[in-house]
């Protein structure tokens, strides 16, 4: 063979090749990038969702006796509504037979709704203190409260005690509710209430700094002086009494319209407005009240008032905004960034709202499919190896005829002389074609040096695994053809044990034992997990069930007559083995698993060599199933594989791997935010399952159970990466992205099978 250097200073032209495996290397890395912001995404919304529920971040810390000695007197023992200006701390009392209406911890789907026709009814203005997490989840309640001229106010984004809270926490809990106020009404607010606070006399050494400093940010601090204590239950008529203050004094008086069952509020509230009006009492706002306090000097002038221009100009979102005279007093009107952000956050919440719920029902379904496939497996295996290992089952006569067994080979010199050797050993006698798909590292000629008098090498220009094998089926010289890849061995006994069922005439191809050989590493153990369990399991069920989805490349057997009735391996899929597997059925040939034929094939030795090869099955199985998605519609042999297999290879391979990842992500959230021993008890529950059905499994091949040690790394690992995986061939299906047959590095350590042992 002879060779030409290129000259000093320059460089060798890339090949048609080596310029698509560039541009496919350069189309892939977006695919995965966008596939790890897919799980990274699913990741946020959960933690959004929990932090809505105060699963993340919530603190149920409430400070009880603590000292009030740094609290001044006068705000001790003054009115409920707490002002600050220029840090003097002013108090604002509610004025004889005057009700101020507040209400805590909503909005609620349920209850605040109902709140609000009452007091629609009654003609009643009320002072809503909101949850920032409840107004993002329920931007509508929000928008119908401000839009009946109702007040807001803010008490927590995750209603915790501010008074353990450091100074950002407490900053970001008064931000983000400005936002989702913004979000959902377009108005921010000067009003805040405490959760857990009462009247002024509770304020301690603790909580008198956070309402000091958000005083000097523009905002008033309101308490109660009557307390309805509805959130108790005690009965409407208790509620009514507690709620109405003493003496014909004013007050403010706190209701709940959320944070649990408020039936009794709802029963209460009409009675009690019934009752205050006969009293001779009037309803107003928190912002009325102070209006009042102006008139009648009971507080400085200007005090209470916002820190911000009287224009209107925007603030912070720490900080109220400037006036506007179209609002309530204690509302300023979102715009600019305020609004636009808080939209935003409005939006993502619902995107949670949504999602969350959907993977939750997904997750079930999951659920379901996965303990539903263990069920299967486990009954319809044993069913089969019960049948298949009878002393009385047989195919029919014995197969004795001779057998063409075809080698396609890319660059196999590592392999490809284990391989031949392999099959020099064979019982049964065979031809073998050694199809040389171009190869550039003499693979050829390492197959014609051995001298072996029944192999035959066929060169041909590189043109990809289906057309070497259609190059070595039209080659065969007998009836009946195996196929094997380049860097499998065969043990003696394999081709002979793999032929036997052709003795059944409507046998038309059959399924070989797959067996990874090189098993020392963690990479082949998980693998050798994955082939027993996964594969093997898998092919004994849809034995019984005739509709085998996929031959193996490495282990296959044909009837001549049917790979060319089908129209031989289609270079329409990277899946030529479930290519024609799903057309010899759709053909009326029948597809078998030959458990006894087995063959060691060297799996891949590096994560970036595992995806790629995963990526390749899963992106061909993809387009082998929509090449052929008429068989859901036809009659006769088609028509049951499209009735039977197409749904179960969809659920199975494609819809089970790509929600697996939620069971760890739920997993993982359940066991940091809810119920750590409940979600590790469920968890461990599951992989019990799945150790029984791999114990099965490695029972029935005879393999040593020490690699199930392996398991749940194996669990963790390859759910992740097959999700990567699958979401990176979706996208490359979606964006119209093509592969060629990909060759995989190899080292040649599967030398023979007892070796891989």
């Amino acid at each position: 063979m002879t060779t030409t250097t290129p000259s000093r200073g320059r460089r060798r032209a890339p090949s048609r090749m080596e310029r698509a495996a560039g541009k496919a290397a350069a189309l892939q890395k977006p695919r995965v990038i966008l596939a790890l912001l897919l799980l990274l995404a699913l990741i946020c919304v959960m933690l959004l969702d929990g932090y809505l529920r105060a699963e993340v971040g919530g603190d149920q810390r409430v400070r009880t006796g603590a000292s009030s000695s740094d609290v001044p007197d006068d705000v001790l023992d003054g009115g409920p509504i707490v002002t600050f200006r220029g840090g003097q701390a002013t108090t604002v009392s509610v004025p004889d037979k005057t009700i101020a209406l507040t209400f805590d911890d909503g909005p609620n789907p349920t209850w605040t709704p109902q709140v609000l026709a009452i007091l629609e009814k009654y003609d009643v203005p009320a002072t809503f203190f909101l949850v920032g997490s409840m107004v993002s989840r329920y931007p509508g309640i929000v928008e119908d409260m401000v839009e009946q001229g109702h007040e807001v106010g803010i008490h927590t984004f995750t209603h915790v005690d501010l008074s353990y809270q450091s100074d950002a926490r407490v900053r970001r809990e008064m931000e983000q509710t400005q936002l989702a106020l913004a979000g959902a009404a377009g108005i921010t607010t000067t009003l805040f209430r405490a959760p857990y606070s009462s009247e002024t006399d509770a304020i301690d050494n603790y909580s008198w700094p956070v309402y000091k400093k958000l005083g000097e940010d523009g905002y008033t601090s309101v308490f109660v002086d009557t307390d309805s204590d509805d959130w108790k239950r005690p009965g409407v008529s208790k509620i009514v009494q507690w709620a109405t203050p003493k003496k014909n004094k004013g007050a403010s008086v706190l209701f709940h319209d959320a944070g649990g069952e408020r039936s009794q509020t709802i029963k209460a509230l009409p009675q009690y407005i019934e009752k205050m009006r006969a009293k001779g009492y009037t309803f107003t706002t928190i912002s009325g009240v102070m209006e009042q306090g102006r008139g009648s000097g009971q507080q400085q002038p200007g005090a209470g008032g916002p820190q911000g221009t009287a224009d209107g100009s925007q603030g912070t979102a720490n900080g109220p905004q400037g006036t506007a005279s179209t609002l309530q007093a204690a509302h300023r009107e979102a715009t600019g960034a305020i609004l636009y952000e808080g939209k935003a956050l409005v939006a993502a919440v619902a995107v949670a709202e949504w999602a969350v719920p959907t993977l939750s029902v997904g997750l079930m379904v999951v659920g379901v499919a996965v303990i539903g496939r263990f069920g299967m497996m486990l009954v319809l295996a044993r069913r089969h190896y019960r049948l298949r290992n009878r002393r009385r089952f047989s195919w029919g006569p014995t197969v004795t005829r001779p057998v063409s067994v075809i080698v396609p080979a890319y660059n196999e010199k590592e392999c490809i002389a284990n391989t031949l050797a392999s099959l020099a050993q064979s019982t049964h006698p065979i031809e073998i074609i050694v199809v040389d798909d171009g190869s550039t590292d003499g693979t050829a000629e390492i197959a014609e040096s051995l001298g072996m008098p029944n192999v035959r090498v066929i060169r041909q220009t590189n043109a990809g695994k289906p057309a070497a094998l259609n190059n070595g089926v039209r080659n065969a010289a007998y009836d009946i053809v195996v196929m094997m890849d380049g860097d499998t061995v065969f043990e003696p006994d394999t081709v002979r044990q793999l032929v036997q069922p052709f003795a059944d005439p409507e046998v038309g191809a059959i399924a070989g034992n797959a067996k990874v050989g090189n098993r020392t590493t963690v990479i082949g153990a998980w693998q050798h997990i994955e082939y027993v369990m996964g594969f093997n399991l898998d092919r004994r069920m849809y034995d019984l069930l005739r509709c085998m989805p996929t031959i193996p490349g490495a282990i296959g057997a044909f009837r001549r007559e049917a790979v060319l009735q089908v129209g031989g391996m289609s270079e329409d899929t990277l899946a030529e083995d479930t290519d024609i597997t799903i057309a010899m059925h759709r053909a009326g040939w029948r597809v078998v698993y030959q458990e006894h034929a087995r063959a060691w094939t060297e799996a891949p030795g590096s994560l970036k060599q595992l995806w790629s090869q995963r990526y390749r099955w899963s992106y061909g199985t993809m387009q082998a199933l929509w090449k052929h998605r008429k068989s859901l519609t036809d009659k006769g042999p088609s028509g049951r594989f499209g009735r039977v297999g197409m749904p179960l290879v969809v659920l199975f391979q494609i819809v089970t791997p790509v929600f697996a990842p939620l069971i760890d992500v739920f997993t993982a959230y359940s066991m940091i935010f809810i119920d750590f021993k409940a979600a590790l008890l469920a968890w461990l529950a599951v992989l019990g399952v799945q150790l029984v059905c791999a114990a099965y499994a490695f029972r029935l091949d005879r393999e040593k159970y020490r690699y199930l040690l392996m398991m749940p790394l194996q669990q963790l690992a390859y759910r992740q990466m097959m999700y990567l995986v699958l979401i990176h061939s979706c996208v490359t299906a979606l964006t119209g992205g093509r592969l060629r047959w990909q060759k995989l590095k190899r080292t040649g350590e599967v030398g023979t099978p007892a070796g891989a042992g």
